[in-house]
């Protein structure tokens, strides 16, 4: 007799990804073998598990290329205009679940490797992640791709192929030490490098004007090598391409040493050209003004306005002569998105193509320039800002510099003739800073050279027009807009949430998978039980898989039943890992004054990256690590509370611990997070978020309804008014008791008794130290992780009962917005603010009381609390901020 089906397996039957055909399985078994035999030269007798992943993926390529190659005839045949995104960042993660997701095969392999004898996961995990990203950035980069593919838009994705992306992150003695990622050791199955279109970029060299025109001689030339990654939409047959160039060293490069004898001294030197895309650079918002990086960001411009300008003269699929020589429709044609500052240079180097090589006339050419490129700006933060010396521009691209010279001389003589003896006026919208070192403002220069500006979250663009760019904004306010950003539905339910996907499928179709909105449909289910029970299923299901993940990978048994509490962001102060831990202290401290009252088990999970010369995220990573400790190992507390350091946050990772949580935490200061896409990611996951008016967080509260998220803290407008008044941590330390124990824990060294004095620089930033309006971070001058500099950091204002972090006064003000506006999201592909099943998640069962047994669940408090009586309404008083954070429990009977 046949076994009964469980749940799990009867959804699997009519998943959203589709039965398995007979013809399919048979189809990519064959394909299988095929590969492993003639690609990869392995029979099943000495194939690694590695080789089985390379025959699948392989496998699954090859139903990408004919779609491929047939997009690509499409649009040569059709001539669109083609977008084409540019950024220095494109954090991918793994493509193989992908790609099976959005070409309706995942259940064809799936039942192919089975009956291979193999296991369809445990090749996935093999796969490494492509990490050319630091963050939202370079993951909303790869979102907009997957998205246009859906929409069957003629987009291309333009940036580096680096040979080491962002760095592993390994955790030695609760210390964060950095690993090189070679995520190329064993190959890239989904590249095809492109030698065919090899072009060359020019940098140093010096310029000469002549009666014919300017020329840029003497140059030292290194090539550009382009490697395709198809990316395929959702189900649409349609696959569009990201381009990364590598660079390589030309045969002929330093021939004069050649000449002199020295030839392996030569040979060597290439390594020097070849540097330029080695390796990703780690920093997220702070920018480090180092030679490589200007050459970087130069290279994949030069390389991919050549590669535009090659496919706009040509008219059809395969001829590489040109054809079109009239530029007057290139604006119709050619859409160029800066995906932040890092390609500013495609301004400058597209007039210098026009004017100088295809000899179109400045005013014309500028026009051109305009028209064709946008600009989206992802932050505020001072530190941030791109501002490079003249004097490097001047060595490495000197006509740059002379076209940016000439560009500011026409911009600031029209801003002279409308606002006639206002200097400083001048001074502030210029795109050279005066100073001890003269630098170029890269964010100025995208704001003039570009036909449209944009913010990421509405509350972010208004911060950019009203003091960002408030200058610039009086100037052509109708070039501001916001966009604010969304993430791909396919990767961030459909592939890490397949449980929850099935379930919504089952009440109202797929078409939530390409339009998001159509998760309205879902509101007429809030009393159903039947479906509400199915979710809480699904969540539960999540979290005992993590949960045998982490035991598996990171050694740590927890209590699946607890609530996950998680924070995942690249660690910075302004995103305030600080304030949470500073939570975390006095829950602990809460449960062992009282231990015999009942508390709703938590565990709260901690992850995310620090750059490698950034010494207080560094020690933010080793305070977390170190209540970890003593925390994880009281066995007065057990298991109630549980502190976890995610180590190695990455794309794959979150594919997996999103999923899983219940508690989504998005505590940046007001005013300082540009948009945030984790937010919408867990919230489109059934999390509930707790979090400040900040970023997206803002347009989601709007969405979801207040009451459905647990906001707190300032407004924009409150810090502006906190700060004029003037911010002492000093009084919130004398007046709240358990905020007092819990600094005081962390200064007297009861979390690092081995090292006492270990988090005094922590204290100190947080009890004395203001941050002043343009300081960044202090790095720390050598490796070790232990050296300590005095910090110049300000308090993360974490201290502050109803705030936290310090706001820098380019933010510090947000012009009211008439209540209800909207504003269109990128694409359909939003992030789920209407899904409102997270309001029956308070009730999923583990957070409710055990029956019959003395328990509280912290969610019914919150939500009890939020407006009305109880928790929330004393936090907003000015109360312990950590009541502000989370009301903790009280005790009571279920």
């Amino acid at each position: 007799m046949a076994k009964p089906l469980t749940d799990s397996e009867k959804r699997k039957q009519i998943s959203v990804r589709g039965l398995a055909g007979l013809g399919d399985v048979a189809e990519v078994r064959k394909s299988f073998n095929r590969h492993l035999h003639f690609t990869l030269v392995k029979d099943r007798n000495v194939a690694t598990p590695r080789d089985y992943f390379f025959a699948l993926a392989h496998t699954v390529r090859d139903h990408l290329v004919g779609r491929w190659i047939r997009t690509q005839q499409h649009y040569y045949e059709r001539d669109p205009k083609r977008i084409y995104y540019l950024s220095l960042e494109f954090y991918m993660g793994r493509t193989l679940q992908n790609t099976m997701v959005n070409l309706g095969l995942q259940n064809a392999c799936d039942e192919a490797i089975y009956q291979l004898g193999l296991d369809l996961e445990e090749l996935e995990e093999i796969e490494e992640d492509a990490g050319l990203g630091n963050g939202g950035l370079g993951r909303l980069a790869a979102c907009f791709l997957d998205s246009m593919a859906t929409l069957g838009l003629a987009a291309y994705g333009y940036g580096i192929r680096y040979e080491f992306g962002i760095f592993n992150q390994k955790i030695v003695n609760g210390w964060q030490v950095e690993e090189a990622d070679d995520w190329l050791r064993y190959g890239n199955p989904w590249e095809k490098a492109r030698p065919e279109y090899m072009l060359p970029v020019h940098f140093y060299g010096r310029v000469e004007h002549t009666p014919d025109g300017v020329k840029w001689l003497d140059t030292q030339v290194v090539l550009a090598m382009p490697y395709d990654t198809p990316v395929p939409g959702y189900k649409n047959n349609t696959v569009n391409t990201m381009r990364l160039w590598s660079a390589k060293a030309p045969n002929d490069f330093k021939l004069q040493d050649f000449n002199v004898g020295d030839y392996i001294e030569a040979v060597l030197d290439r390594n020097l050209a070849e540097n330029i895309s080695r390796v990703l650079y780690p920093n997220d918002n702070f920018f480090e003004g180092k030679e490589l990086r200007l050459k970087q960001e130069y290279f994949v411009v030069a390389a991919t306005l050549q590669d535009i300008i090659r496919r706009f003269k040509s008219s059809k699929f395969g001829c590489r002569d040109p054809v079109r020589t009239c530029f007057e429709t290139f604006p119709d044609k050619v859409a160029i998105q800066l995906n932040d500052t890092h390609p500013a240079l495609s301004i400058p180097e597209l007039m210098r193509i026009l004017v100088d090589v295809e000899k179109v006339d400045w005013d014309k050419a500028w026009e051109i320039t305009k028209k064709t490129c946008a600009y989206t700006n992802h932050t505020v933060l001072p530190e941030a800002l791109e501002r490079w010396p003249v004097s490097m521009f001047e060595k490495l691209l000197p006509r740059h510099l002379e076209i940016i010279y000439a560009i500011n001389q026409r911009h600031l003589d029209h801003v002279a003739a409308l606002f006639p003896g206002d200097v400083d006026r001048l001074r502030r919208m210029s795109v050279i800073e005066e100073g001890d070192c003269k630098r170029i403002n890269m964010a100025h220069l995208c704001v003039i050279g570009s036909h449209a500006v944009n913010g990421v979250a509405r509350i972010h663009s208004e911060i950019v027009k009203q003091s960002v760019f408030k200058d610039f904004y009086e100037l052509e306010p109708e070039k501001f807009q916001n966009k604010t950003n969304g993430i791909t539905p396919r990767r961030w339910l459909l592939l890490c949430n397949p449980g929850l996907a099935d379930t919504i499928v089952e009440k109202i179709g797929e078409e939530f998978l390409t339009d998001l909105s159509q998760l309205k449909k879902l509101l007429p289910l809030v009393n159903d039980e039947v479906f509400i029970r199915d979710v809480a299923k699904v969540k539960q299901e999540n979290k005992l898989k993590f949960s045998a993940f982490l035991e598996k990978e990171y050694k740590v048994k927890i209590n699946p039943s607890s609530m996950f509490d998680v924070h995942v962001k690249r660690i910075h102060e302004y995103k305030r890992q600080l304030l949470n831990c500073l939570h975390v202290v006095t829950l602990y401290n809460r449960i062992k004054r009282d231990p015999a009252k009942a508390f709703v088990p938590r565990t709260v999970m901690i992850g995310g990256k620090a750059a490698p010369g950034y010494h207080m995220a560094k020690l933010i990573i080793k305070l977390v690590t170190s209540i970890g400790d003593v925390v994880n190992h009281d066995p007065v507390v057990g298991d109630r509370l549980k502190v976890i350091f995610l180590e190695n946050y990455r794309v794959s990772l979150a594919e997996k611990v999103i999923p899983a949580a219940d508690l989504s935490q998005q505590i940046s200061t007001a005013g300082t997070e540009a948009s945030g896409t984790g937010n919408m990611k867990f919230m489109l996951n059934g999390a509930l978020t707790i979090g400040t008016m900040d970023g997206a967080n803002v347009e989601m509260a709007e969405e979801a309804g207040a009451e459905n998220l647990f906001i707190f803290g300032l407004q924009v407008e409150d810090v502006e008014a906190l700060d004029r008044k003037g911010y002492n941590a000093r009084e919130y330390y004398d007046h709240l008791p358990e905020l007092k124990q819990a600094v005081d824990q962390i200064s007297s060294g009861f979390f690092s008794p081995k090292e006492p004095n270990c988090f005094k620089d922590i204290v100190n930033m947080l009890m004395h130290h203001d941050r002043t309006p343009r300081s960044g971070p202090r790095r720390s001058s050598g490796t070790s992780p232990a050296r300590a500099s005095s910090p110049v950091t300000g308090p993360s204002r974490s201290m502050h009962g109803r705030s936290g972090a310090w706001s820098p006064p380019t933010c510090r003000s947000r012009p009211p917005t008439s209540p209800g506006t909207r504003h269109t999201l990128p694409w359909r592909d939003q992030p789920a603010f209407v899904f409102l099943l997270t309001l029956h998640l308070l009730f999923s069962p583990n957070t409710l009381p055990a029956a019959g047994g003395p328990c509280f669940s912290e969610y019914h408090v919150s939500r009890r609390g939020h407006g009305g009586q109880g928790g929330f309404e004393r936090a907003g008083q000015g109360r312990n901020v950590l009541e502000v954070l989370l009301v903790s429990c009280k005790g009571s009977q279920s």
